[in-house]
């Protein structure tokens, strides 16, 4: 879900769509700020279980939050009980990788301190994926806490684009650009190695993890780096799951109408509903 053709050097970002009807319906929502940067909170009105999706949106770390970001949000949760909570951490050129760290450990903190680790869920699109991996890696190095689980929507997982399978992918994603997304991993390192692996956790290790759940299409430009982890993660003996749709494109699930989407996003439920708490 990369958005708009608006480039990373661009200034202002669009703001963050607004929750939709169907959702204020559903949930109640609230407006927090922490680190500066506004942080949404989606309660149920009905059956909250006290358990808790923390979501970073994708959008290659320069666009906002979207409309189908709220679509995949509505169709994930629905009927879980979960409480959602989706930080909007500052976009590049104007935010980094520090600083969107330095706001999701606080967020992270405080739901950890409400509902303990084992109810917080670690979830993310694109380079929101990369995000939920990413706090997933630091909190495991840290000892804040083990969240739940981590689910992933097509990740964005190495910001050099490094793997050679790239250009063989590129012709089959309608949506994402290596060169683009290479300028974008260089403002959001913002002078870090874009190898660190909390910017491009393709290159961290992956031992030590909470269940990684991995949902990616065929048609995607990450395809082979999401394959890659996966394997990766199944040598470690981690416990997720790999979803693929070989004929996905980028986020399909966002595409709530489709097939693949229900697919899915039932799946996801289930996970929201039952997942383990251990790998």
């Amino acid at each position: 879900m990369a958005g708009t053709r608006r480039t990373v050097s661009e200034a202002p970002a669009p703001e963050a769509a607004p929750v939709p009807a169907p959702l204020r319906a559903r949930y109640a929502v609230t407006r927090s700020v922490v680190a500066g940067r506004p942080v949404l909170r989606l309660t149920p009105r009905r059956g909250a279980t006290g358990r808790h999706l923390l979501y970073t949106h994708g959008g290659a770390y320069a666009f906002p939050l979207q409309e189908p970001h709220w679509w995949l949000l509505q169709h994930a949760a629905k009927d879980t009980g979960v409480t959602l909570t989706v930080p909007l951490y500052r976009l590049a050129p104007e935010g980094d990788a520090r600083q969107a760290y330095a706001l999701l450990r606080e967020v992270y903190e405080g739901l950890c301190a409400e509902a303990g680790p084992g109810a917080v869920t670690l979830g993310g699109d694109s380079a929101g994926g990369g995000l939920a991996l990413g706090q997933a890696l630091a909190y495991r190095d840290t000892g804040a806490g083990r969240p739940r689980q981590v689910l992933l929507f097509s990740p964005w997982l190495d910001l050099t684009m490094s793997h050679p399978a790239l250009p063989s992918l590129e012709p089959f994603d309608p949506l994402l650009r290596t060169e683009d997304l290479i300028e974008a991993g260089r403002l959001w390192a913002n002078g870090t190695d874009p190898r660190d692996p909390l910017l491009s956790p393709q290159f961290a290790d992956v031992t030590g993890l909470p269940p990684v759940h991995v949902f990616q299409g065929g048609r995607d430009l990450f395809a082979a780096d999401a394959r890659l982890l996966a394997e990766r993660l199944e040598a470690a003996g981690n416990g997720g799951t790999f979803t693929f749709e070989p004929e996905g494109e980028h986020v399909y699930v966002s595409a709530v109408w489709t097939r693949a989407s229900r697919r899915s996003l039932a799946t996801v439920r289930g996970l929201l509903r039952d997942g383990p708490t251990r790998a």
